[in-house]
């Protein structure tokens, strides 16, 4: 059989779980991941799980999170004055917001809390802090390095 390794193109069907069993993402209703095994395209934990795989070869992975979207630094949680965001913006818990860094790069941020004129935002990963469990099948090696 013919087996993924670093520099080849793959293609991969997998389903992302919490470790309470919880689904946050699947690619078995769209079109398979493809990526390059070996040029960061997606959290190493899981990349250098499909090293080595073989086609048609299906497993279940754990991906700690240092290896997935790393820890949740509190650092990125701030305060922001309401006034700063337009007031057309209907902001609840959850809403996702497109905001700039310090040096103009832009990112995204989750508002968690509203309260007094002041809003809660954390540009961490929704993800991040959690161990994510992957089952995932490798279905194609588009292009061998």
């Amino acid at each position: 059989m013919t087996q993924a390794k670093n520099g080849d193109t793959v293609r991969i069907h997998y389903t992302g779980l919490l470790a309470d069993g919880s689904q946050f993402d699947s690619s078995r209703e769209r079109e398979p991941l493809q990526f390059e095994i070996g040029a960061g395209q997606i959290i190493p934990g899981l990349e250098s799980q499909v090293d080595g795989m073989n086609i048609g070869d299906s497993q279940r992975v754990t991906v700690p999170a240092e290896q997935a979207y790393g820890q949740h630094d509190p650092e990125k949680v701030q305060q922001v004055s309401r006034s700063l965001i337009p007031a057309n913006i209907n902001l609840v818990p959850g809403t996702r917001l497109q905001a700039q860094s310090g040096n103009g790069a832009p990112m995204v941020v989750t508002v968690t809390e509203v309260a007094d004129g002041v809003v809660t935002i954390d540009a961490n990963h929704p993800l991040a802090g959690q161990d994510l469990i992957f089952d995932v099948e490798l279905l194609d090696i588009v292009q061998a390095a």
